[in-house]
């Protein structure tokens, strides 16, 4: 299943103002682990709008002041610090998978939508 779901979305394509931002077909590896653990309520890509308006985009997090690969992983690992409707836990591969996709979205240029 999971290689169907990265094979479907390397088909998509991007809307042509978006091209420039993104390798059209590029699909992270673990975009797929992200969407499906944490696309429920946050926006796991970099254009999208998070589902749940109370759950950051991981650009958002991504781009936080002091965020780093280190302090992500410290997070994402001590399941006490989930707010309790993330009733969910990460292994320690998926914890650095995810942190390796969400530091890509860091960008020096970012500016939070306001909202």
């Amino acid at each position: 299943m999971l290689a169907a779901l990265l094979l479907l979305a390397g088909c998509q394509s991007l809307p042509a103002e978006r091209q420039g931002a993104e390798e059209v077909g590029a699909v992270h590896p673990t975009l797929a682990l992200a969407q499906g653990a944490c696309g429920g309520c946050h926006a796991v890509e970099r254009f999208d709008l998070s589902p749940n308006p109370q759950a950051p985009p991981f650009i958002a997090i991504a781009n936080r002041d002091g965020l780093n690969a280190s302090t992500l992983a410290g997070w994402l690992r001590d399941a006490h610090n989930y707010p309790e409707d993330m009733e969910f836990t990460l292994d320690p591969p998926q914890v650095e998978r995810l942190v390796e996709y969400i530091v890509t979205l860091q960008d020096p240029n970012y500016q939070p939508t306001v909202g």
